[in-house]
């Protein structure tokens, strides 16, 4: 007669007995990362975590992809002026930087076309692209805010912004459509689902004239913690809505990092990715903010299975690294090891 299971439970189970039933080595690995191997090990589970063998991976050199870093690594006015945060850059071995459009300053709304010409140049003596035009005025002047002052002026920013990357010589322009919730800002105000999503629409309409004048893509950033497009299907229908190849997607791994994983957007959201930031982040660590982001290949995301994702849609455009804490002391620390990162992701070096 077969034992009951109460009768095996009482008698113990061995791990034989648990079959393909079994939690996998990387669930497993999964869980040590959260509770810890010492937890882990009092569930009698530690004992399962055998080394495993180094995966192969191909040893040729990832094609057409090209290394790019935001000016947010940078100690930028503080320390560098924008032709050292060039030169530095072009130094450290990127193709390009991607400069950030501000209230006022050297690249800002208060600059004219003669000075973000005067700006390419710099980048150009630098021997250094410009990838494209990122810009944190998408928070607090939200195009989904409630107040209609602040939506029309973000519109107004985002269409200057525009002109402002053609003048640089880039045709891509992030774009936050908008924001249900924006949990770093000091009094965020909360906007409805449905509402959030009617004027993110609208503001995109009004913007897809003035970005096809200036031969510039609206490139959609996926941010998931501003409660807004939280999937890739919802990203692929918001674009796909507006019929018009003008509109693309700006696709930032680290965004979606808390709950979900980048080199699964990726074969979803295809070719409709324009450009990308790369965002490291750590699974170990559960509260979201600023930062909780970290330097490259110091965090979980698998970045094998990212590049190998973005080589199977063909994706051939920057890879920007995205980071919001310039290092106090040492700061061109950062820009290298960034640099030698991406030169290691993209199989550059022996």
């Amino acid at each position: 007669m077969a034992a009951r299971p109460s009768d095996r439970i009482q008698r113990g189970m061995s791990k034989r007995d648990l079959g393909s039933s079994a939690p996998g080595r990387r669930e497993l690995l999964a869980y040590s990362a959260f509770f810890g191997p010492a937890f882990l090990a009092r569930q009698g589970l530690a004992g399962t975590l055998a080394p495993a063998a180094q995966a192969s991976s191909p040893s040729d050199p990832v094609r057409g992809m090209k290394k790019s870093i935001n000016l947010w690594a940078f100690p930028y006015p503080d320390k560098w002026s924008l032709r050292e945060c060039f030169q530095i850059a072009a130094d450290a071995g990127f193709d390009a930087v991607e400069p950030n459009f501000n209230l006022e300053g050297e690249f800002s709304a208060e600059s004219s076309d003669d000075e973000i010409r005067a700006v390419k140049r710099m980048a150009d003596e630098a021997g250094i692209a410009i990838s494209g035009v990122c810009s944190f005025l998408f928070w607090p002047y939200s195009m989904t805010h409630p107040d209609a002052g602040r939506r029309a002026k973000g519109i107004e920013l985002a269409s200057r912004m525009a002109e402002a990357a053609a003048l640089l010589g880039t045709d891509n322009l992030l774009v936050v459509p908008g924001a249900v919730y924006a949990p770093w800002l000091e009094d965020p105000v909360p906007v409805s689902n449905d509402v959030c999503e009617r004027y993110a629409k609208q503001a995109v309409r009004e913007l897809i004239p003035a970005a096809e004048r200036a031969g510039v893509s609206i490139n959609i950033e996926n941010i998931f913690a501003n409660g807004f497009l939280f999937s890739p299907q919802e990203v692929a229908a918001f674009v796909d809505g507006f019929g018009s190849d003008t509109v693309k997607v700006h696709f930032d791994t680290g965004n979606i990092m808390q709950y979900q994983f980048p080199e699964h957007w990726i074969p979803i959201l295809g070719k409709r990715i324009k450009n990308i930031h790369l965002k490291e982040w750590d699974k170990r660590t559960q509260e979201f903010n600023l930062h909780t982001f970290r330097t490259l290949l110091d965090g979980t995301t698998n970045w094998p299975a990212v590049i190998a994702a973005l080589e199977g849609i063909g994706y051939d455009g920057y890879l920007t690294f995205e980071y919001f804490h310039p290092h106090q002391h040492y700061p061109e620390a950062l820009i290298y090891q960034t640099s030698d990162a991406l030169d290691r992701m993209l199989r550059r070096t022996a």
